[in-house]
């Protein structure tokens, strides 16, 4: 791979689809999301000079963001304000060109419900190794966490999203009946 720091101008805007996505599912909010994006991306081109070589310019991005959120989350509780709860509607402004069809386009927005009800930690490596499909050992790094702490977060997170979709598959449905007397 070529010198990553000397391409990282050239580089980072190809990112920002991937890190606004990431950013909006961290904070919940439109405004917040880009703010937080602007801040990392000016982050990384000031720090261009800690981009190791041979390590990926798209883990290291996420890892400032991820590590700028955390710090806004800190000073507003600082602050004494509270974080922005998650709303269904942002999501459902958010358009997904892998989802052509209603349905799953339905079923994308049910998944991410149920990830809204993840404690942070859980919620923030399935976001990255399912959804952003980075490594165990990348997400380790970008959470600045060990990899044992990411796939332990991971099993339970997905015990967890297993157990709402079967509670919810339990749940009996009435199909309307065209032959009704």
């Amino acid at each position: 791979m070529p010198n990553n720091r000397a391409c990282l101008p050239t580089l980072l805007p190809t990112l920002l689809p991937r890190l606004r996505a990431f950013a909006l599912r961290l904070s919940g909010d439109h405004h917040d999301a880009e703010d937080l994006v602007q801040f990392a991306c000016m982050r990384a081109l000031e720090r261009a000079h800690q981009l190791q070589p041979g390590s990926s310019p798209l883990s290291w991005t996420f890892a400032i963001v991820h590590s700028s959120w955390i710090n806004e989350v800190r000073s507003r509780q600082v602050r004494s304000r509270s974080r922005v709860a998650w709303d269904d509607t942002i999501i459902e402004s958010v358009s997904d060109p892998s989802a052509p069809t209603p349905e799953t386009e339905l079923l994308h927005r049910q998944i991410l419900a149920a990830l809204s009800t993840l404690p942070e930690g859980q919620r923030e490596v399935m976001l990255l190794v399912a959804i952003e499909r980075f490594s165990y050992k990348e997400a380790a790094e970008i959470l600045e966490v060990p990899i044992g702490t990411v796939m332990s977060r991971m099993s339970r997170a997905r015990q967890a999203m297993g157990a709402l979709f079967e509670e919810r598959r339990k749940i009996p449905h009435q199909a309307p009946s065209l032959f009704r007397a």
